[in-house]
């Protein structure tokens, strides 16, 4: 149980404007504002409804790129933009 995290995501579709979206998140969360009221408002993950909640998961549970991100962030650390095939996320390590 121990190599399992949990951990939050925003994620932005692919679109004209997403890189721009999600930048403008990243910069609202750093300035203090909720990540969780920011997923469930913006995101398009169905985890949106749980202010991103991703649960709990271990290493290979999500495609590769995410997977590094997500392991790599300190518990409470916010990432940089990641991208994958669903689009721009912003992750948040919770546990």
């Amino acid at each position: 149980m121990s190599s399992q995290i949990r951990a939050s995501h925003i994620l932005i579709s692919p679109s004209d404007d997403a890189t721009t979206q999600i930048n403008d998140l990243k910069t609202q969360i750093e300035g203090g504002a909720s990540f969780a009221d920011l997923a469930k408002e913006h995101s398009a993950c169905p985890s949106s409804a749980q202010g991103g909640d991703l649960g709990h998961f271990g290493p290979g549970a999500m495609v590769p790129s995410f997977d590094q991100a997500a392991f790599a962030l300190e518990v409470g650390q916010l990432s940089d933009v990641v991208e994958t095939q669903f689009g721009l996320h912003l992750i948040q390590r919770t546990e």
